[in-house]
């Protein structure tokens, strides 16, 4: 009997719901970055043995569930790092993120429970040819951006971006203006992209939608792959992109490359940061000056005075409920010709 399989979000831009294929295993050598492989869940459950669908919902998975995802890399200073390339003979993976990027777990928090365990069964096959992410986009002619940039970035990972990014959003929409919502760089997860869209973004782009499972690669080929994010969000009818790079600038995400390939039509950056002196770290790193400090460093009174008093930066607290006005009135301060329209 076939066994069923869940097809995670990795594989939302693949037809594999709906064109036949056929699982073969494939010799170690020829394993490659993006592939899609068929996996087995063992070891015992612990609160992380779930699995984001195709549509972001995420499922609870049981030992002798099967599941398609993609091989990747993952390097989060938080929770856990690892990569394809280290599976050994065993075959035995790990679902490194919610989303089941997949590969060997390399190191992990020992805050979080146990990472879910796989074993490795074959590749995703059709045709005789090993099915990639890649092989599902088509590539687009490059192009310019030409609408405005509100960067979102980062001292680590869950440093308050996204919440950012939808606050943001929820103001500019209110506004009356088409707004793109992109995540640049990071490891695969449908959620964060799809809660730009909940906080009224028209159009959401990630990473995935030009074939990486995350941007733990060399900066050549992210270099390429943000070119077509780039040009990808060019044809869109929008007047704004709120755009995330993803954990820190500094980390082997590539936020960087994607920094440097924004910025000429960056208005407005938000770094959001864990705490005070956090935010003059990437500043004094990365060369970075932002026009608006977020996330926890902005949490108290106390934060925000600290943040002026060692950078000199406005901050604020973008959980408190009423943090929608002075956001917008920072926007328009610093994009006004986004306002007049």
């Amino acid at each position: 009997m076939e066994p069923r399989y869940i097809t995670t979000s990795l594989t939302r831009i693949a037809d594999l719901e709906q064109v036949p294929f056929t699982v073969e295993p494939c010799p170690r050598e020829q394993w490659s970055e993006g592939d899609y492989t068929a996996v087995r869940v063992s070891g015992a459950p612990t609160d992380l043995y779930r699995l984001e669908t195709c549509s972001g919902r995420r499922v609870d998975v049981m030992p002798g569930d099967y599941a398609i995802s993609a091989l990747g890399t993952r390097a989060a200073t938080l929770e856990g790092a690892g990569t394809w390339r280290e599976v050994g003979k065993d075959n035995v993976m790990h679902s490194l993120t919610g989303a089941g990027l997949l590969g060997k777990m390399t190191s992990a928090s020992r805050m979080l429970p146990r990472f879910m365990t796989v074993d490795y069964i074959g590749h995703i096959v059709r045709n005789g040819a090993r099915l990639n992410m890649k092989d599902f986009v088509s590539p687009v002619e490059d192009a310019v951006l030409a609408v405005p940039v509100i960067l979102l970035v980062g001292t680590s990972m869950s440093a308050g971006k996204t919440s950012t990014g939808r606050l943001i959003i929820h103001e500019l929409k209110r506004c009356g203006l088409r707004v793109g919502g992109a995540k640049f760089t990071g490891a695969a997860r449908y959620h964060d992209i799809l809660s730009f869209a909940d906080a009224g973004a028209d159009h959401i782009l990630d990473f995935v939608d030009v074939g990486l499972p995350s941007t733990v690669v060399s900066p050549n080929d992210f270099r390429h792959s943000m070119q077509q994010m780039i040009a990808r969000v060019a044809a869109l009818d929008i007047d704004v992109l709120v755009a995330e790079a993803g954990a820190s600038p500094l980390e082997p995400y590539n936020g960087a490359v994607a920094v440097e390939m924004l910025l000429p039509c960056v208005k407005f950056t938000v770094l959001c940061a864990f705490d005070p002196y956090s935010v003059v770290g990437v500043m004094k790193a990365f060369g970075l000056q932002p026009d608006l400090v977020a996330g926890p460093a902005a949490a108290t009174a106390a934060a925000v005075d600290l943040v002026s008093a060692l950078t000199g930066l406005p901050a604020l607290d973008n959980l408190d409920p009423d943090a929608g006005e002075p956001m917008q009135q920072h926007l328009r301060k610093a994009i006004p010709e986004l306002f007049s329209r």
